[in-house]
C-alpha cells in the first residue's frame, strides 16, 4: 500500500500511463475526504475491448515497474468495464457506453478533480 503522499504520485502515474496508451477523457479524482478505502480514482475510456485490454496490461505493468502492486482486478474488456485496485489508487477503465451508464463522476461529484486529460 502507498502512503498518502505517494498515492498522489501513483495516481498521476496511472493518468500518464493511460494517456500514453490513448485512454480518452482521463480524469483523476481526489476522494480522500469522501472514502476510506482509497485516496484517488482514475477514470478513463477505451475505444473498444482490444484497446481496453492493452490499457489494463500497460497499467498493470507500468505501475508494477513503479513498485505499485495490483491488489485486485474486477470486470473484463468484454463487459465494457475493468477496475484495477492499486490500494490507495483505483483505476476504472470503461467503454464509453458503460462509463455513461455507471456515471461514476456524477456519483462522486463531491470529489475534487485533480487532472483531466481530454
Amino acid at each position: 500500500m502507498t502512503t498518502q503522499q505517494d498515492s498522489g504520485e501513483s495516481a498521476r502515474a496511472a493518468v500518464d500511463l493511460a494517456a500514453e496508451r490513448q485512454g480518452a477523457d482521463t480524469v483523476m479524482l481526489d476522494i480522500r475526504g469522501l472514502a476510506v478505502f482509497a485516496d484517488y480514482f482514475v477514470i478513463t475510456s477505451a475505444l473498444n475491448g482490444r484497446h481496453m485490454q492493452a490499457l489494463l496490461e500497460d497499467l498493470d505493468q507500468g505501475m508494477g515497474r513503479l513498485g505499485v502492486k495490483l491488489h485486485h482486478r474486477e470486470g473484463s474488456p468484454e463487459s465494457g468495464w475493468v477496475l484495477l485496485d492499486f490500494g490507495d489508487v483505483i483505476v476504472h477503465l470503461f467503454l464509453q457506453a458503460e462509463r455513461e451508464r455507471y456515471g461514476l463522476e456524477q456519483l462522486w461529484s463531491g470529489a475534487l478533480p485533480v487532472v483531466r486529460v481530454q
